[in-house]
């Protein structure tokens, strides 16, 4: 495993520092696993999941921060993101790092906001799969009530200074992700129609007990996308990685090597 390095790139006529770390087996004849954090995470926040998970089933797998996050370049605090940041993300920013670090047709593996990223991704992108985790395919009133929660938490709680230590400006982090989905622009969001047009395999996890959204949003993936594979874990909120690291881990490593054909040496 190396240490954090960082991905220089162009995004709409600024610069952008991205912080990213390699972990796992660099031989893995497996495509890499790409690991795309959720709204208020960081590739520190993933903890040790990415590089055990990587180690457990022998790929290579690469953690970021995007932009905003962890010790990439920070949000400016006048900047407010739009309803279409996912799409950006996915669109924009995504193929500009996979670029510069020469990743073709990798393994996704997002939760949350990083599971919405994963699927707007491969619905436009060719990629070997997705492992999408707690992912968002439209607003439900449950994710907002937990919001708007979060941001009480956040304003009188210990919640700002713990999530500091992930964060180089953790108010840059949270309000982003806070405003946005707190815009009343932001319920009409809704990428049902889009992932339709996925043709990978697909792996869709949640939580039963997923404070942030209902079994509706990964149903609703089977609905649009027929191939994907579900999997409900009991006694699980949000954050399968935290809750249910050894079922996460044993179902997406099955399944990613069960899709994947080894990649040809060049």
């Amino acid at each position: 495993m190396s240490g954090p390095d960082f991905v220089d790139l162009a995004w709409r006529g600024a610069p952008l520092r991205i912080e990213t770390q390699w972990v796992g087996d660099a031989s893995s004849k497996i495509p890499p696993v790409v690991f795309l954090h959720e709204g208020l995470g960081s590739l520190a926040m993933w903890r040790d999941f990415p590089t055990q998970f990587c180690e457990r089933h022998g790929f290579h797998g690469l953690v970021f921060s995007r932009y905003g996050y962890g010790r990439s370049t920070p949000r400016p605090a006048d900047e407010r993101w739009a309803p279409d940041f996912m799409h950006a993300q996915a669109h924009e920013v995504l193929p500009a790092l996979f670029a510069a670090l020469g990743i073709a047709r990798p393994w996704l593996f997002g939760h949350s906001n990083g599971g919405s990223i994963a699927l707007l991704y491969a619905a436009r992108f060719p990629v070997a799969g997705l492992v999408v985790v707690a992912p968002h395919i439209f607003v439900e009133d449950l994710t907002i009530a937990n919001i708007e929660a979060a941001r009480r938490a956040y304003e009188t709680t210990d919640l700002r200074e713990r999530l500091a230590r992930y964060h180089a400006d953790v108010d840059s982090a949270f309000f982003a992700w806070n405003d946005v989905w707190l815009d009343p622009a932001f319920r009409s969001w809704n990428i049902e129609a889009e992932i339709a047009a996925i043709t990978c395999p697909v792996l869709a996890v949640q939580g039963v007990d997923d404070e942030y959204g209902t079994l509706a949003q990964i149903r609703g993936i089977a609905q649009r996308v027929p191939q994907t594979h579900l999997v409900a874990l009991a006694n699980c909120g949000h954050s399968p990685q935290r809750d249910q690291p050894e079922r996460l881990s044993a179902e997406a490593g099955t399944f990613i090597k069960a899709n994947s054909a080894p990649q040809r040496e060049h």
